[in-house]
């Protein structure tokens, strides 16, 4: 039996951070995986897919947003006036962005393979989750990794600079890292290729672990506490991306043996960083975040952190990657 299908399905946007986001395109006639039962209702459909994406971002970004309201952290004292600019334009402009890399994707998969579209629809849910690790997940693990060489570091350089964490530094990067980010393309053609559902359930999922590494919530923290649950632990800050394991990427220096922000890249699989050497485990939590060149020179603009190379900096730390955590005189 040939699984329903989703006609005249458009561009869905779900994000990551930490240098994170998707862009779920599906164009034309979307093929559902086996696993989903539903009936086909043409547009409706289509309606659905998007439905259920946003309704679970707004859902676990709001939940975030509004635990971290209850306990006085989602307007966290220590943000500059260049913080609020740029968490705001980000959150404003950042859709705008996805919406161009999801029209190009869209247009190339067109332009060059207009007879693969649904091509894989037929795959197993799995074996579309598995693809997703790698051409998604992977990439970005490496994406993000190369963003702290002085290369890439001015299109990074904004997700560092708050000294907070929050739901708001989730997608607070430079306009061009996310434009330029190679799993975003992949993630592209292969919802051309007939993803669909699979994807939104992943992106889904995704988003709620990275958002969670994020927020000062710390909901991994019980696991240590209790004793009971500490083999729990282990397999998880081993697995995926906890509070403890990036807020260590955030840290304001590493030489206390917490702050790790050359290593601990993943995303939503943490485990790419212990079988590639970068990971460190403390089950701690760093006292301070940010970057020692604000704290010596004050707060970079918001347009140049953002927009960069439109508006260049004339910061040595702010270009050049491996000066910025020099150690304050």
């Amino acid at each position: 039996m040939e699984p329903p299908t989703v006609k005249g399905a458009r561009a869905v946007v779900a994000t990551t951070g930490g240098g994170t986001a998707h862009t779920a395109l599906l164009g034309g006639t979307a093929k559902l995986p086996r696993w989903h039962h539903a009936p086909s209702h043409g547009r409706n459909m289509s309606l659905d897919l998007q439905s259920v994406q946003l309704l679970a971002v707004v859902v676990i970004y709001g939940g975030f947003a509004l635990a971290e309201l209850m306990i006085g952290r989602f307007f966290p004292s220590n943000a500059t006036a260049e913080d609020n600019r740029l968490d705001t334009a980000v959150t404003v402009l950042f859709p705008v962005v996805m919406g161009l890399v999801t029209l190009a994707a869209k247009t190339l998969c067109v332009q060059l393979m207009p007879g693969a579209r649904d091509a894989w629809a037929a795959w197993p849910w799995w074996q579309m989750v598995l693809v997703l690790l790698i051409a998604d997940d992977f990439t970005q693990y490496w994406w993000h990794r190369l963003s702290h060489t002085s290369f890439m570091w001015p299109l990074h350089r904004a997700h560092h600079s708050a000294a907070y964490m929050s739901v708001r530094v989730v997608y607070r990067n430079n306009a061009f890292y996310y434009a330029l980010m190679p799993g975003l393309w992949f993630s592209g053609v292969l919802l051309y290729m007939g993803f669909g559902w699979t994807y939104v359930w992943y992106s889904v999922v995704k988003l709620a672990v990275i958002i969670g590494a994020h927020s000062p919530i710390r909901w991994d923290r019980p696991l240590y506490r209790y004793t009971a649950l500490r083999p729990i632990a282990w397999v998880l800050e081993r697995t995926i991306s906890t509070p403890a394991t990036h807020f260590a990427h955030h840290a304001l220096t590493q030489d206390d043996g917490v702050g790790h922000y050359m290593g601990n890249y993943g995303n939503l699989l943490f485990i790419w960083d212990v079988l590639f050497g970068t990971a460190r485990i403390t089950r701690q939590y760093p006292p301070a975040y940010g970057l020692k060149d604000d704290i010596r020179q004050g707060p970079e603009r918001w347009y140049t952190q953002f927009l960069f190379p439109i508006f260049r900096s004339t910061r040595a730390e702010t270009v050049l990657g491996h000066q910025k955590h020099i150690p304050i005189d």
